[in-house]
């Protein structure tokens, strides 16, 4: 048996615009998605009984989890007839729009596809995934990137690491709420990376939630005292970024002394679970 432990990263969004609904139900979407180093901690045993066992209890049928998903949707693929134990330590806060569900799916797909050593590329781990997730295939790709579609359309793009300041009120909104408020825009205009990244960043979202819960909206302001703040994705969780290190640190303990949960960390342009399978192929030399 081989044991890996790995950090399963959170995502911000440093803009957001809805362009349209498509046929199927889903919207079209424009964002620009960050990886940080920081999230839940994962460990995966992998075994020979070709059971998915969660050793973790969420409080609700296994089935209905996406790491549980997520296993049993590269087993399909592959008809894979090994199992594996899998842990986590969950830190990521439920509905803060971080992205925590999605990116233990992802971590889940690439540490069994190399522990199982089934070496599926990448692009069949993004498929496979999309069917689980909008924000799935971001995490599997690992690094900054432009996305369109609902999200499964990803364009790698280099921007400078910043430190960033995420902090979570007392609530959570709820995703499908919010997409069918009749105050969120849902039309804003296609444009081309170059226009979005040289425009003022916004989040289409951000409108309707400070008005449906005046936590967040309590939030940004306070936030707002060291830079422009956002919410990120559609959930409850907001951010700064900072260039310089020691005004975040200044900017997360005057918060802390509020009681706002919160963490600071950096952006990065490799997930920690990319640099974990590096060490995993090392090992296997």
């Amino acid at each position: 048996m081989t044991t890996v432990t790995t950090i399963s990263p959170c995502k911000l969004n440093l803009f957001l615009y809805i362009t349209s609904k498509r046929d199927d139900g889903y919207h079209n979407l424009q964002t620009l998605f960050v990886i940080l180093n920081h999230g839940d901690k994962m460990t995966f045993i992998d075994t020979n009984d070709d059971e998915i066992l969660l050793l973790t209890d969420f409080g609700f049928p296994v089935e209905k989890n996406l790491i549980y998903k997520a296993a049993m949707a590269l087993k399909r693929e592959t008809g894979c007839q090994k199992g594996c134990k899998i842990s986590i330590d969950k830190i990521l806060p439920q509905g803060g729009g971080l992205g925590g569900g999605s990116s233990n799916a992802a971590t889940t797909l690439l540490i069994l596809n190399k522990l199982w050593e089934l070496n599926l590329p990448e692009n069949t781990l993004i498929n496979i995934g999309a069917k689980l997730g909008a924000d799935v295939p971001v995490f599997i790709k690992g690094c900054t990137c432009f996305a369109e579609g609902i999200g499964e359309i990803l364009t790698e793009k280099k921007i400078k690491n910043r430190y960033y300041l995420v902090a979570t009120p007392e609530c959570s909104v709820p995703t499908a709420k919010l997409f069918a408020h009749e105050k969120l825009k849902k039309d804003s205009k296609v444009r081309t990376f170059d226009e979005l990244i040289n425009t003022p960043f916004a989040n289409c979202f951000e409108k309707v939630v400070v008005h449906e819960y005046p936590e967040v909206q309590n939030l940004l302001s306070i936030l707002s005292q060291y830079g422009r703040a956002f919410m990120s994705g559609s959930g409850s969780s907001c951010f700064v970024g900072f260039d310089n290190l020691e005004d975040a640190k200044k900017a997360q303990k005057h918060i802390t002394k509020l009681n706002i949960k919160n963490f600071l960390t950096e952006s990065t342009d490799r997930s920690p679970v990319l640099k974990t399978l590096d060490t995993i192929i090392e090992n296997q030399r």
